[in-house]
């Protein structure tokens, strides 16, 4: 976590609501007319009969679209909005990773999501830093009928033995174009939809450059694709190493590997594959 406080007074403002509550809410963050060309998006790619959740915690009436770093390019800048990565350059290492990036639709009649905490995976002991963020980027209004995202204040700050309650949660109320910004050590999770019409975001998590992502971006997105993707976000995906050689595929840098990769495939099985890497790309 950063040690020095930056000179933006807004970056300052958001640190200091996030250390003492374990998330903020960031207004205008993109505008109307973005959110509602990012629900078109959504639309098109969920098609005439999107699929539901395959178990509560995704929601039975929640529609999600994984991989959208595989999918779509209109929907990259949600990756890489300038007052996110102002609060992840303080609260994560240099180097970061984009750990999942899916959409969320919560549609009418889906129940709360079981409370959480994004990572809740490991047996570190609370409290401590963080190992990842996350954002929920709001395409409508979130209210307290429509699933706004709930969260418990404070809960950052928690000891392992504690979980969290409903009753102890609040409604991450905000319009459209704003983001729900949280710390993957504070309790939260999918409100009830009581409104009689659906609640469109995406999810957007980062994780520590060491950390093993949540989403495997090497196999979710096709490697073909790369050039087309912007390149900070290509870095962000796990295709640089983190200093002094995490992540190297066989002594080169992952996007390297990944071109190896790509030729290897047009050919067929080397049961037999020289012992020392070649074309090493200085640049990369």
């Amino acid at each position: 976590m950063g040690s020095r406080s930056p000179s933006n007074p807004q970056t300052r403002a958001d640190i200091e609501h996030v250390l003492e509550h374990g998330y903020v809410i960031l207004e205008d963050c993109f505008s109307k007319a973005e959110a509602e060309d990012a629900k078109k998006e959504i639309r098109r790619l969920s098609g005439d009969s999107p699929e539901p959740g395959r178990n509560p915690f995704e929601g039975l009436k929640t529609n999600r679209i994984y991989a959208l770093l595989n999918k779509t390019r209109k929907l990259d800048k949600f990756t890489v909005l300038p007052r996110v990565i102002a609060l992840n350059d303080y609260f994560l290492d240099e180097g970061y990773n984009i750990s999942s990036f899916h959409s969320i639709q919560i549609n009418p009649g889906e129940e709360p999501q079981g409370l959480h905490h994004d990572d809740q995976f490991t047996n570190l002991p609370r409290p401590r830093p963080p190992l990842g963020t996350a954002i929920i980027a709001a395409f409508d209004d979130f209210t307290p009928e429509n699933g706004s995202t709930r969260i418990i204040p404070g809960s950052h700050k928690w000891t392992s033995d504690r979980t969290g309650q409903q009753a102890e949660t609040i409604s991450a109320v905000c319009p459209a174009g704003s983001v729900v910004y949280f710390i993957s050590t504070t309790w939260h999770g999918g409100g009830r939809n009581t409104a009689s019409i659906p609640r469109m975001s995406l999810t957007v998590q980062y994780c520590q450059p060491y950390m093993r992502q949540i989403e495997n971006q090497f196999l979710a997105v096709d490697p073909r694709k790369l050039d087309e993707i912007p390149e900070t976000i290509v870095r962000m995906m796990g295709y640089r190493t983190h200093k002094p050689f995490i992540g190297y595929v066989d002594g080169l840098n992952p996007r390297e590997g990944a071109r190896r990769m790509l030729k290897r495939l047009e050919q067929p099985v080397n049961f037999d594959p020289s012992a020392f890497a070649h074309h090493r790309d200085t640049k990369l």
